[in-house]
C-alpha cells in the first residue's frame, strides 16, 4: 500500500468518499503488476462500506449497534496476502462469470455444447480457476458511485462470447448498499453473477456462539433439490414442513444442525417475485443482542444461503489430526466454521441445464441486469 498517498476525496449532502490504495496486484499468467484502488463510504448514520478493485471485492461494512457500538460485519483480510491466499473463500468478491455449480462443466446453448473449465472435480465452481474474483477491474468514479469493468475474453474458462461486465456502488444516507451488475456479450453465453459477502451482525470475528443467534427469514416457497454433489437435479422442493421453511423466522441455532446430509445450509431458495426485472423482498437476519438487523432486495430469482459450512473449524471440535488443520486468518485473528452467513442473489444454478429453470442465454443485444440492495438496520428495542 502506498502510505504517502493522499486520498482522493469527494462528498455530497450525507455521504463522504475517498479513493486509495489497498495494494498491488501481480497477474501469474502475464507477470504485470497494477495497483488496487480502495474506496470508502461513509454516511451521516456512522455507517461505513469499503470496496477494492480486486475482484471488485466488498472488504468492510461497519454499522452501529443498538448501544451505537460499531463493528465490522463483513469477514475478510486488511492486506492483498489475504485475499490471493488458495484458502480465501470469495469472501466479499464478485463471482462469476457463473455464480454457484455448473453440472459436469458442461453448457449447451442452441444445441451447441460447451465444455467449461472443471474445478470442483467433474463439476466447476464460481467461473472456473480464474473467474471474476481473481482479476483486478478496471474502475471510474461519478460522484459518490464507483463502476467497476471487466472485460472477459471469448473462451475464458471455456465461456462463448466477449462479455462486458459492469457494476456499480453505492452507499445511500438510508443505510442502503446498492450493487447493479449489467453484462453484454458478442456470443450467446452463460451470464450468473453474485456478490459473495459473509455476513456475521455482531461482528465479522464473533463466531458461531452469535451466528446461532441470528433470527433468519427467506422470501421462498420452494428449493432446488441437488444430488449428493450439490448439482440440481432439476427438481423443485417445497418448504412447506421442513427445515427450509424459512418464510417464518427462525432462530438459527435451533435449526442449523438438523439438515441431512449437511452440518447447515448450502442451498438455492427459489424466491417469490414477479417479474424478472422486479426488485423483491429476498431475506432478513437479525441479530437480537446487537439490534443489527440486515435485509436483501433483489430482482433476482434465487439466492444461496450458506453458512460457512466449509470454513476450517476451531480446534477445540476437530476431531482429526491437529497438525492437518487448515487455519484462516482474517482481519483479527482467525474464522472458523460457522462464523458468518451468505445471501447469494443468483439465477437458479445450473439454470442453463435444466429448461424448467428461469432463461439464462444472454444474447449478442440483450443486458444481464441484476440489482442488489442491501439495507442496514438497528433496531433499539431488540433484546
Amino acid at each position: 500500500m502506498n502510505t504517502n498517498e493522499v486520498p482522493k476525496y469527494y462528498q455530497n449532502n450525507s455521504v463522504e468518499f475517498e479513493e486509495d490504495e489497498f495494494g498491488l496486484y501481480t497477474d501469474p499468467l502475464t507477470g504485470q503488476s497494477s495497483a488496487v484502488r480502495r474506496f470508502t463510504w461513509r454516511n451521516t448514520n456512522n455507517v461505513t462500506v469499503q470496496v477494492i478493485t480486486y475482484g471488485a471485492t466488498i472488504t468492510s461494512i461497519k454499522i452501529p449497534s443498538k448501544n451505537g457500538t460499531v463493528d465490522d460485519i463483513v469477514m475478510g483480510f486488511n492486506n492483498m496476502e489475504g485475499y490471493l491466499n488458495p484458502l480465501n473463500p470469495y469472501f466479499g468478491a464478485t463471482v462469476g462469470r457463473v455464480a454457484n455449480r455448473v453440472g459436469y462443466a458442461r453448457i449447451t446453448i442452441d444445441d451447441v455444447t460447451y465444455n467449461v473449465s472443471a474445478n470442483l472435480g467433474k463439476h466447476q465452481l464460481h467461473g472456473g480457476f480464474k473467474g471474476f474474483d481473481k482479476v483486478n477491474w478496471n474502475h471510474y468514479t461519478h460522484g459518490t458511485k464507483v463502476i467497476l469493468s471487466y472485460l472477459s475474453r471469448d473462451g475464458e474458462e471455456g465461456y462463448p462470447g466477449d462479455v462486458l461486465v459492469n457494476i456499480t456502488f453505492e452507499l445511500t444516507n438510508k443505510n442502503e448498499f446498492l450493487v447493479d451488475f449489467k453484462a453484454t456479450s458478442t456470443k450467446p453465453t452463460f451470464v450468473n453473477l453474485t456478490n459473495h459477502s459473509y455476513f456475521n451482525l455482531a461482528g465479522h470475528n464473533k463466531g458461531a456462539e452469535e451466528l446461532y443467534k441470528h433470527v433468519i427469514s427467506i422470501n421462498a416457497d420452494h428449493t432446488t433439490d441437488v444430488d449428493e454433489n450439490s448439482i440440481p437435479t432439476g427438481k423443485l422442493l417445497p418448504v412447506a414442513e421442513t427445515i427450509f421453511d424459512l418464510r417464518i423466522p427462525k432462530v438459527l441455532g435451533d435449526v442449523i444442525h438438523n439438515i441431512q446430509g449437511y452440518d447447515g445450509y448450502d442451498h438455492n431458495f427459489c424466491v417469490n417475485k414477479g417479474s424478472q426485472q422486479e426488485s423483491t423482498f429476498v431475506a432478513r437476519a437479525v441479530h437480537p443482542p446487537s439490534g443489527r438487523a440486515l435485509e436483501i432486495y433483489s430482482n433476482q430469482p434465487g439466492v444461496q444461503f450458506y453458512c460457512s459450512n466449509s470454513i476450517p473449524e476451531e480446534p477445540k471440535k476437530f476431531k482429526g489430526d491437529l497438525s492437518k488443520l487448515q487455519r484462516l486468518v482474517g482481519k483479527e485473528g482467525e474464522y472458523y466454521k460457522h462464523g458468518a452467513l451468505c445471501f447469494e442473489t443468483q439465477n437458479w444454478p445450473d439454470a442453463i441445464n435444466h429448461k424448467n429453470f428461469p432463461p439464462a442465454v444472454l444474447y449478442p443485444g440483450q443486458t444481464y441486469n441484476h440489482t442488489v440492495a442491501y439495507k442496514f438496520f438497528v433496531n433499539k428495542t431488540t433484546v
